[in-house]
Protein backbone atom coordinates (compact mmCIF):
# COMPACT_ATOMS: atom_id res chain seq x y z
CA UNK A 1 0.00 0.00 0.00
CA UNK A 2 1.11 3.78 -1.09
CA UNK A 3 2.85 5.70 1.92
CA UNK A 4 0.80 8.53 3.57
CA UNK A 5 -2.59 6.10 2.85
CA UNK A 6 -4.53 6.77 5.78
CA UNK A 7 -5.53 3.11 6.97
CA UNK A 8 -8.31 4.15 9.45
CA UNK A 9 -10.26 5.61 6.43
CA UNK A 10 -9.15 2.39 4.34
CA UNK A 11 -10.75 -0.05 7.36
CA UNK A 12 -14.16 2.07 7.30
CA UNK A 13 -14.22 1.80 3.67
CA UNK A 14 -13.86 -1.65 3.88
CA UNK A 15 -16.35 -1.70 6.39
CA UNK A 16 -18.94 0.00 4.00
CA UNK A 17 -19.54 2.36 6.25
CA UNK A 18 -19.47 6.38 5.76
CA UNK A 19 -16.17 8.29 5.74
CA UNK A 20 -16.39 11.80 7.35
CA UNK A 21 -12.79 13.95 7.14
CA UNK A 22 -12.12 15.10 9.90
CA UNK A 23 -9.52 17.82 8.40
CA UNK A 24 -9.58 21.75 8.65
CA UNK A 25 -8.37 24.49 7.02
CA UNK A 26 -4.48 24.36 6.73
CA UNK A 27 -4.70 27.90 6.79
CA UNK A 28 -7.03 28.12 10.01
CA UNK A 29 -9.85 30.27 10.24
CA UNK A 30 -8.33 33.89 10.59
CA UNK A 31 -6.58 33.31 6.35
CA UNK A 32 -10.13 31.93 5.80
CA UNK A 33 -12.14 35.23 6.92
CA UNK A 34 -9.53 37.72 5.35
CA UNK A 35 -10.34 35.56 2.04
CA UNK A 36 -14.20 35.91 2.75
CA UNK A 37 -13.61 39.86 3.35
CA UNK A 38 -11.16 40.52 0.12
CA UNK A 39 -13.62 38.25 -2.04
CA UNK A 40 -16.48 40.95 -0.82
CA UNK A 41 -14.54 44.19 -0.91
CA UNK A 42 -13.79 42.75 -4.64
CA UNK A 43 -16.93 42.55 -5.52
CA UNK A 44 -18.24 45.89 -4.06
CA UNK A 45 -15.08 47.34 -5.74
CA UNK A 46 -16.08 45.75 -9.32
CA UNK A 47 -19.92 46.95 -8.86
CA UNK A 48 -18.64 50.44 -8.05
CA UNK A 49 -16.58 50.33 -11.41
CA UNK A 50 -19.35 49.38 -13.55
CA UNK A 51 -21.83 51.95 -11.56
CA UNK A 52 -19.03 54.79 -12.43
CA UNK A 53 -18.35 53.69 -16.20
CA UNK A 54 -22.15 53.77 -16.91
CA UNK A 55 -22.73 56.97 -15.35
CA UNK A 56 -19.47 58.09 -17.57
CA UNK A 57 -20.51 57.00 -21.06
CA UNK A 58 -23.67 55.15 -21.23
CA UNK A 59 -26.69 56.80 -19.49
CA UNK A 60 -27.29 59.16 -16.47
CA UNK A 61 -30.27 60.03 -14.83
CA UNK A 62 -31.17 64.12 -14.17
CA UNK A 63 -33.60 66.15 -12.17
CA UNK A 64 -35.19 68.94 -14.37
CA UNK A 65 -34.66 72.32 -12.14
CA UNK A 66 -36.26 75.40 -13.42
CA UNK A 67 -39.17 76.28 -16.05
CA UNK A 68 -37.32 77.05 -19.52
CA UNK A 69 -38.45 73.57 -20.75
CA UNK A 70 -42.52 73.97 -19.83
CA UNK A 71 -44.40 72.56 -21.16
CA UNK A 72 -42.66 69.82 -22.22
CA UNK A 73 -40.59 69.67 -19.10
CA UNK A 74 -41.73 70.57 -15.79
CA UNK A 75 -39.73 71.64 -12.71
CA UNK A 76 -38.05 68.48 -10.59
CA UNK A 77 -39.14 66.05 -13.55
CA UNK A 78 -36.54 63.12 -13.40
CA UNK A 79 -34.88 62.11 -16.75
CA UNK A 80 -32.51 59.42 -18.49
CA UNK A 81 -30.30 61.13 -20.78
CA UNK A 82 -28.68 58.93 -22.81
CA UNK A 83 -24.35 59.02 -23.38
CA UNK A 84 -22.97 56.72 -25.97
CA UNK A 85 -22.97 58.93 -28.93
CA UNK A 86 -21.06 61.30 -27.42
CA UNK A 87 -18.97 58.52 -25.96
CA UNK A 88 -18.68 57.15 -29.67
CA UNK A 89 -17.73 60.30 -30.65
CA UNK A 90 -14.98 60.91 -27.82
CA UNK A 91 -13.64 57.40 -29.15
CA UNK A 92 -13.74 57.94 -33.05
CA UNK A 93 -12.69 61.67 -32.54
CA UNK A 94 -15.43 63.13 -34.30
CA UNK A 95 -18.05 65.69 -33.19
CA UNK A 96 -21.57 64.27 -32.14
CA UNK A 97 -24.09 66.27 -33.67
CA UNK A 98 -27.58 65.56 -32.85
CA UNK A 99 -30.62 66.47 -34.82
CA UNK A 100 -32.92 69.10 -34.81
CA UNK A 101 -35.96 69.16 -32.24
CA UNK A 102 -33.52 66.77 -29.77
CA UNK A 103 -33.68 67.50 -26.49
CA UNK A 104 -29.65 67.45 -25.15
CA UNK A 105 -27.96 68.46 -21.78
CA UNK A 106 -24.64 70.55 -22.35
CA UNK A 107 -21.93 72.10 -19.99
CA UNK A 108 -22.41 75.82 -20.71
CA UNK A 109 -19.67 78.32 -18.75
CA UNK A 110 -20.01 82.53 -18.53
CA UNK A 111 -22.95 82.48 -16.91
CA UNK A 112 -22.27 84.49 -13.98
CA UNK A 113 -23.29 87.49 -16.25
CA UNK A 114 -26.50 86.09 -16.80
CA UNK A 115 -27.14 85.96 -12.40
CA UNK A 116 -26.64 82.75 -12.39
CA UNK A 117 -23.77 80.46 -11.13
CA UNK A 118 -20.88 80.87 -14.09
CA UNK A 119 -20.88 77.11 -14.65
CA UNK A 120 -23.97 74.63 -14.81
CA UNK A 121 -25.08 71.70 -17.04
CA UNK A 122 -28.31 73.41 -19.33
CA UNK A 123 -31.60 71.52 -20.91
CA UNK A 124 -32.49 72.50 -23.80
CA UNK A 125 -33.65 72.11 -27.22
CA UNK A 126 -31.39 72.04 -30.65
CA UNK A 127 -32.90 74.33 -33.24
CA UNK A 128 -30.04 75.49 -35.50
CA UNK A 129 -27.30 72.76 -36.78
CA UNK A 130 -23.79 73.46 -38.10
CA UNK A 131 -23.53 75.95 -41.11
CA UNK A 132 -26.58 77.53 -40.90
CA UNK A 133 -27.85 80.63 -40.70
CA UNK A 134 -30.61 81.80 -37.34
CA UNK A 135 -32.32 84.66 -37.29
CA UNK A 136 -34.66 85.62 -34.46
CA UNK A 137 -37.04 88.19 -34.96
CA UNK A 138 -40.80 89.61 -35.17
CA UNK A 139 -41.21 86.81 -32.44
CA UNK A 140 -40.02 83.52 -34.33
CA UNK A 141 -37.10 81.39 -35.19
CA UNK A 142 -36.19 81.40 -38.99
CA UNK A 143 -33.08 78.50 -40.09
CA UNK A 144 -31.74 79.46 -43.37
CA UNK A 145 -29.25 76.43 -45.15
CA UNK A 146 -28.68 75.17 -48.30
CA UNK A 147 -32.08 73.08 -48.50
CA UNK A 148 -33.79 76.29 -47.38
CA UNK A 149 -32.45 79.66 -49.24
CA UNK A 150 -35.63 81.34 -48.24
CA UNK A 151 -35.63 80.04 -44.17
CA UNK A 152 -38.17 78.09 -42.58
CA UNK A 153 -39.22 77.97 -38.82
CA UNK A 154 -38.48 74.73 -36.69
CA UNK A 155 -40.85 75.36 -34.65
CA UNK A 156 -43.88 75.67 -37.49
CA UNK A 157 -42.66 72.11 -38.79
CA UNK A 158 -41.57 69.92 -36.11
CA UNK A 159 -43.55 68.52 -33.34
CA UNK A 160 -42.68 70.00 -30.40
CA UNK A 161 -43.99 73.69 -31.76
CA UNK A 162 -47.23 73.07 -31.72
CA UNK A 163 -47.86 74.78 -28.97
CA UNK A 164 -44.65 76.87 -28.22
CA UNK A 165 -44.72 80.58 -26.88
CA UNK A 166 -43.84 84.14 -29.22
CA UNK A 167 -40.05 83.91 -29.38
CA UNK A 168 -38.81 87.17 -27.92
CA UNK A 169 -35.17 88.66 -29.07
CA UNK A 170 -32.86 89.81 -32.01
CA UNK A 171 -30.54 87.45 -32.89
CA UNK A 172 -28.69 87.09 -36.42
CA UNK A 173 -25.61 84.64 -36.59
CA UNK A 174 -23.96 82.15 -38.68
CA UNK A 175 -23.05 78.83 -36.98
CA UNK A 176 -19.67 77.51 -37.23
CA UNK A 177 -19.02 73.92 -38.04
CA UNK A 178 -19.09 72.03 -35.05
CA UNK A 179 -21.62 75.41 -33.35
CA UNK A 180 -25.27 74.47 -32.59
CA UNK A 181 -28.41 77.09 -31.34
CA UNK A 182 -30.13 76.02 -28.32
CA UNK A 183 -33.34 76.97 -27.43
CA UNK A 184 -35.91 76.62 -24.05
CA UNK A 185 -38.91 75.67 -24.99
CA UNK A 186 -40.41 78.25 -22.66
CA UNK A 187 -39.29 80.95 -24.94
CA UNK A 188 -39.88 84.01 -22.32
CA UNK A 189 -38.47 82.30 -19.50
CA UNK A 190 -35.04 80.47 -21.25
CA UNK A 191 -31.46 81.69 -20.82
CA UNK A 192 -30.28 80.13 -24.50
CA UNK A 193 -28.39 80.77 -27.42
CA UNK A 194 -30.46 84.04 -27.65
CA UNK A 195 -28.59 85.02 -24.78
CA UNK A 196 -25.19 83.29 -24.92
CA UNK A 197 -24.74 82.51 -28.29
CA UNK A 198 -23.99 79.23 -29.78
CA UNK A 199 -22.75 75.83 -28.10
CA UNK A 200 -19.99 74.04 -29.55
CA UNK A 201 -20.77 69.98 -30.06
CA UNK A 202 -18.21 69.17 -27.10
CA UNK A 203 -20.00 70.68 -24.55
CA UNK A 204 -22.91 68.39 -25.47
CA UNK A 205 -23.53 65.83 -22.53
CA UNK A 206 -25.82 63.87 -23.98
CA UNK A 207 -29.61 63.39 -25.04
CA UNK A 208 -32.96 63.35 -23.62
CA UNK A 209 -34.32 59.96 -24.18
CA UNK A 210 -37.19 58.78 -20.94
CA UNK A 211 -38.86 60.75 -18.63
CA UNK A 212 -39.17 58.51 -15.68
CA UNK A 213 -40.93 60.48 -13.40
CA UNK A 214 -44.08 61.46 -12.12
CA UNK A 215 -44.56 57.84 -13.12
CA UNK A 216 -47.55 59.05 -14.33
CA UNK A 217 -45.83 61.13 -17.31
CA UNK A 218 -43.25 59.12 -18.20
CA UNK A 219 -42.65 59.12 -21.63
CA UNK A 220 -39.58 58.33 -24.24
CA UNK A 221 -38.27 61.07 -26.47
Amino acid sequence: MSKGVDYAIVIACMNNKPVISDQTDPAGPRHSGWRELASTVGILLTALAVALFIIAFVFRSYQVDGPSMENTLQNADKLIIWKVPRTWARITHHNYIPQRGDVIVFAQTGLSEFGQEDSKQLIKRVIGLPGERVVVSNGEITVYNDAHRGGFSPDKTLPYGKHLPVTSGNVDLTLGKHQLFVSGDNRPDSLDSRAFGPINANQIVGKLVLRVFPVSQAKAF
